[in-house]
C-alpha cells in the first residue's frame, strides 16, 4: 500500500510542521521501516527549533543515550535567541497584556501606530519584534504561544504581505492543535485574500490555492462539516483547473467526498468527467472505483475496487482516522464509504437490469447471500430503494421509474443558467485583466 501513500506528493506543499502528524500516523500504521520514519522526522526537526524532540528521535533512531555536541549547542543557542526576542517584544507584549489600556484604545478606536508610539513608546520595532518571538516561538513548537501574538500583531500589521504570512502561521498553529472551528475561519481568512483582485500574480494566487488546499485537509476530514466544504473549495472553477494543472492527487479526497457526503450533489457528473479526462495524470483505487461505475460500467472491476479502496482509506493519513468504541477503534470515513460505495453499485447496476439475481448482486456488493438480502430489505424501508424482493426465485424486482419532464426541465434550466453565470464572470474577469494591461 505504500505506492498509494501520497505523503511524498502532499508533503512539499505543507510547513514542516504539519509533516509530523503525517509521519506520525505512517509510523503508528508501519507502512514503512520504523528507522525511515525516524530518518524522516530528524531531517525536519533539524529545520525546526524542537531541539528536544530532535533529541528524543536522535536517541530513538540511534539507540543511544547520548547526543551530539552539536545539538547540545543548538539548544543553548536557541535558549538564548528565545530570551533576547522576548526582550525585544516584552514592551508590546506588556502593554497587550495590560487589559485595560487595550480596551481603552480599542473603545476609543485609537488602537494605531501613532498612538501607541505617544503614550508607550511602541513603534515599528517592536512590532516587528513581536512577529519575530512569535515565529521563534511556533518553530520552538509552542503553538498556543505563537497563535496569540500572530493574533495580535496582525491588529497592529499595515503591511499586506507580512499579514499574510502571520496568517498562515495561525492557520498552521491551529491545525496543530486541533482547534477545528478556530481553524476553518482562519482558513476562510485566507481563502478571501487569495481570491481578492489585490493578490499579487496569478502564478502566485495559483500557488497560494495549492498550498491551501493541502492545509484544508487537515480541517475538512476533522471537522463536523468539512465533507461538505471540501466539495464547496475543491470544486470551484478556479481551484479544481489548479488540481487538475499541479496537484491532481488531491482529486483522491475530492471522489471520498463525493462518495461519503450524504446528499447527492448535482456536481457529481461533472466529476466524474474530470476523473475521466485526469485518469492518464493520476489514477488511485478510489477515482478507479468511480470510472468502473460510472464511465466503463464494469461491476466486476468495481468490486475489486472496492476492496483496494478500503486498505487506501485505512493507510491513509487524512481518511485513516479511528475512533473508540468500546474496547476497539473503528474507522468511521471507512464504512461509510464502502456503504455508498455499494449503494453506487447497486444503483447504477438497477438502471440497467430490471430483475437482478439475489445471488449475483450479492457478489457485485461484495457480501454474502444473508448480507446482501438484509442491506436490500433496509434501502427498501429506509425508501432508498423502489423495488420487491421474490423469495420463491432469489430475485428483485426493480419498478419501473419514469423520469418527471418537469423535474428534468428545471434541472436542465438550473444547469444551463448556472453555465451562463459563470461564462458572464470569465468574460468580465477577461475584460478586467485586458484593461488593467492596458
Amino acid at each position: 500500500m505504500a505506492n498509494y501513500d501520497l505523503t511524498p506528493r502532499i508533503a512539499p506543499n505543507l510547513d514542516r510542521h504539519l509533516v509530523f502528524p503525517l509521519l506520525e500516523f505512517l509510523q503508528e500504521r508501519q507502512l514503512y521501516p520504523d528507522q525511515d520514519i525516524l530518518r524522516a522526522k530528524l531531517e525536519l526537526l533539524n529545520q525546526t527549533n524542537m531541539v528536544d524532540y530532535a533529541m528524543d528521535i536522535h536517541r530513538a533512531f540511534y539507540h543511544t543515550e547520548d547526543v551530539p555536541q552539536d545539538m547540545v549547542d543548538r539548544r543553548a543557542e536557541v535558549v538564548a535567541r528565545l530570551k533576547a526576542l522576548e526582550e525585544g517584544a516584552s514592551p508590546l507584549v506588556s502593554f497587550l497584556q495590560n487589559e485595560n489600556a487595550y480596551q481603552e484604545l480599542r473603545a476609543e478606536k485609537q488602537y494605531n501606530l501613532q498612538m501607541l508610539n505617544e503614550r508607550y513608546q511602541i513603534g515599528p520595532e517592536q512590532i516587528e519584534a513581536l512577529y519575530q518571538y512569535a515565529k521563534f516561538q511556533f518553530e520552538c513548537g509552542n503553538y498556543s504561544g505563537a497563535a496569540d501574538y500572530l493574533y495580535l500583531y496582525r491588529t497592529l500589521c499595515t503591511n499586506s504581505e507580512r499579514s499574510l504570512s502571520a496568517l498562515w502561521g495561525k492557520l498552521a498553529a491551529e491545525i496543530l492543535m486541533q482547534n477545528w472551528d478556530i481553524a476553518l475561519e482562519e482558513l476562510n481568512r485566507v481563502k478571501e485574500i487569495i481570491d481578492s483582485k489585490s493578490f499579487s500574480s496569478p502564478l502566485n494566487q495559483v500557488q497560494n490555492r495549492i498550498w491551501l488546499m493541502h492545509w484544508s485537509l487537515f480541517i475538512f476530514f476533522n471537522h463536523d462539516n468539512g465533507r461538505t466544504q471540501i466539495i464547496d473549495l475543491f470544486n470551484q472553477d478556479k481551484y479544481l483547473n489548479a488540481i487538475q494543472t499541479s496537484a491532481p492527487h488531491l482529486l483522491r479526497y475530492l471522489a471520498t467526498a463525493f462518495v461519503v457526503n450524504k446528499r447527492r450533489r448535482p456536481q457529481f457528473k461533472d466529476f466524474i468527467k474530470v476523473i475521466q479526462q485526469e485518469q492518464y495524470s493520476y489514477e488511485d483505487p478510489i477515482t478507479e472505483f468511480l470510472a468502473c461505475v460510472y464511465v466503463k460500467y464494469d461491476f466486476d472491476a468495481a468490486q475489486q475496487k472496492m476492496r483496494e479502496c478500503e486498505e487506501v482509506i485505512l493507510n491513509d493519513p487524512f481518511l485513516g482516522k479511528r475512533a473508540e468504541e468500546g474496547n476497539f477503534a473503528s474507522v468511521p470515513l471507512r464504512d461509510e464509504f464502502l456503504e455508498n460505495a455499494r449503494l453506487f453499485i447497486f444503483e447504477t447496476y438497477c438502471r440497467i437490469h430490471q430483475r437482478i439475481d439475489m445471488g449475483v448482486l450479492a457478489e457485485k456488493l461484495n457480501l454474502n447471500y444473508e448480507e446482501a438480502e438484509r442491506w436490500i430489505v433496509n434501502l427498501i424501508r429506509t425508501s432508498k430503494l423502489d423495488a420487491k424482493i421474490d423469495s420463491k426465485t432469489g430475485t428483485v424486482l426493480m419498478e419501473p421509474n419514469q423520469p418527471n419532464v418537469y423535474e428534468q426541465l428545471i434541472d436542465h434550466t438550473k444547469a444551463l443558467s448556472g453555465r451562463t453565470s459563470k461564462l458572464v464572470s470569465q468574460l468580465l474577469e477577461h475584460a478586467q485583466t485586458q484593461q488593467a494591461a492596458r
